[in-house]
């Protein structure tokens, strides 16, 4: 689903509209901003309160450049050891490599302040474009979003309100959805395993449109788990191994992602449970590891080379084209389930 609305154009910020908020000269900013001269604290906070407030970013190309903009797209992502974000940059390296713009990576783990971090230092150097992960992010962060003056895209995530544009995937209904399919194949007793919700926002939804979906039915989940660091294989058999200590009648265990689900199957088949007979396992993502298992983990496509080069796509549309048009897409994919060998009954 697409669909576009046009968003106000949007100028960068510049010293004279941090000065006005801080109520000293554009010169005493500036000394604040890149650290020089003899500026008292108290002025010091107040630039520096006004800077953060407004989201203002310094210009480290700053007379530098005609253009005041550089051919790089800031692309950042929690995370490069999953498995999921390499593809999403796989797609936007394969729409970019066609135009003189280049992705550049930061990492935030998951971690508020880093993104803040990330996102001030790539936003100094004026890039043409921002493709961000998720909708959730701090005041601060929004703020500099906002502010930056460019084309900005979210990704992986459609549920919620976008600072500009949006591409990714509704992770309420993809919870809803693979609930329906658990239930449909018969199963009832059903247990969850997952990342600690606060650091991954959209595990969290896709754990709320499941329970929501289970409740219509008047099923509540059995069991859950969660767990963050360390190797997801491992600590999905862990996490699967005392679930099912606890709980030997669970009839089933859904996975935030597919490499806690690949250890809760492997750990399943050593043990001699019958899969999916006895105990039926899903995860998410459709990595490409599931290939490689002694049975197919079922799982649900979470559309990653598409979100990548549909991101792309907008920031290298909106770099071609007049400066201040366009804004607001919204491209909103649907994943589909992958029954593979553990979740129908036999």
């Amino acid at each position: 689903m697409t669909d576009q609305a046009p968003t106000p154009p949007r100028r960068p910020l510049t010293l004279r509209d941090v000065s006005e908020a801080s109520g000293v000269s554009e010169m005493t900013v500036s000394r604040v901003l890149r650290n020089r001269g003899d500026v008292s604290e108290a002025t010091r906070e107040k630039v520096l309160h006004a800077a953060k407030s407004l989201g203002y970013v310094p210009n480290k190309i700053a007379g530098a450049l005609a253009s005041q903009r550089v051919n790089l797209v800031a692309v950042i992502i929690p995370s490069l050891s999953n498995m999921v974000f390499p593809e999403v940059m796989t797609g936007i390296s394969e729409v970019l490599d066609e135009t003189p713009l280049q992705p550049v990576v930061g990492v935030t783990n998951y971690k508020p302040e880093r993104e803040e971090k990330v996102l001030y230092e790539m936003l100094s150097w004026r890039p043409s474009g921002v493709i961000i992960a998720g909708l959730e992010h701090s005041d601060a962060s929004k703020a500099m979003l906002k502010a930056a003056g460019i084309p900005v895209v979210e990704i992986m995530d459609t549920d919620g309100h976008a600072i500009d544009a949006a591409v990714g995937i509704s992770h309420r209904r993809a919870g809803r959805k693979m609930a329906k399919a658990i239930l449909k194949a018969g199963y009832r007793n059903i247990g969850f395993l997952g990342t600690k919700m606060p650091l991954d926002h959209r595990a969290r939804k896709r754990f709320e449109g499941f329970t929501e979906a289970l409740a219509k039915e008047g099923i509540e989940i059995m069991d859950q788990e969660f767990y963050e660091g360390g190797s997801a294989l491992a600590k999905g058999r862990e996490m699967t191994e005392a679930m099912l200590t606890r709980n030997p009648e669970l009839d089933f265990l859904y996975y935030s992602n597919d490499m806690i689900g690949a250890g809760g199957l492997l750990y399943c088949l050593d043990k001699g449970i019958d899969v999916p007979g006895q105990v039926g396992l899903a995860g998410f993502n459709g990595v490409e590891l599931l290939d490689g298992l002694p049975r197919k983990l079922a799982t649900m496509d979470a559309c990653r080379s598409e979100i990548g080069r549909a991101a792309a796509q907008i920031i290298a549309a909106r770099a071609e084209a007049e400066e201040g048009t366009g804004g607001g897409e919204r491209i909103e994919l649907s994943p589909k389930i992958e029954p593979g060998d553990t979740l129908k009954r036999r």
